[in-house]
């Protein structure tokens, strides 16, 4: 499209809007994909929205024998690219599927608060010396080492009582029982 044309109504309004952009598309389109950090496809819909602009505002494009509708078409397509910059940071992030689908459902609080009183009562059923071995290994932290040391037993002694402090505690929550393992 040459300096002077303006893009009116009907069938001809196809034609101009197709010879605008044949001769300034390229240059549009390079601005947006450097606007749109190289994505070709948020850059070619930049094109096509600047171009709808163009089209809504033929008055826009009426230009005189020494302007071209080159700087307006640059402008329009740069504020574009910076409105839809600030849309897409104003916006949380988007989650992918296979993030919701490996998300840990925690249970609500009520059920924690149940399953701890569940334990604690199973915990009251064990021997004092199983007891013990599991108070110094499995809520406190200890090592096996440092268990043994603290309770004064060999530490095969505390790996024993252990397993078999658990395998009680699997007969008395049966529920329980693969998140003991």
């Amino acid at each position: 499209m040459t300096a002077g044309t303006t893009i009116t109504n009907g069938t001809t309004a196809e034609h101009e809007l197709a010879a605008l952009q044949r001769e300034h598309g390229r240059p549009l389109f390079a601005l947006m994909l450097r606007l749109s950090d190289g994505d070709r496809q948020r850059a070619e819909d930049l094109v096509q929205e600047t171009f709808v602009r163009a089209w809504q505002h033929p008055e826009a494009l009426r230009a005189d024998d020494f302007t071209s509708v080159r700087p307006w078409l640059l402008t329009v397509g740069r504020r574009l690219a910076i409105d839809a910059r600030r849309a897409r940071q104003a916006r949380p992030a988007e989650v992918g599927d296979a993030v919701l689908e490996n998300a840990r459902v925690s249970a609500d609080h009520a059920e924690r608060s149940a399953a701890a009183l569940d334990v604690r009562q199973a915990v009251k059923t064990l021997t004092p010396e199983h007891r013990e071995v599991l108070v110094q290994v499995y809520f406190q932290g200890a090592s096996v080492a440092e268990a043994a040391e603290a309770l004064g037993i060999p530490p095969g002694t505390v790996k024993s009582r252990a397993y078999y402090a658990l395998r009680a505690l699997r007969r008395v929550l049966p529920g329980y029982a693969t998140e003991l393992r």
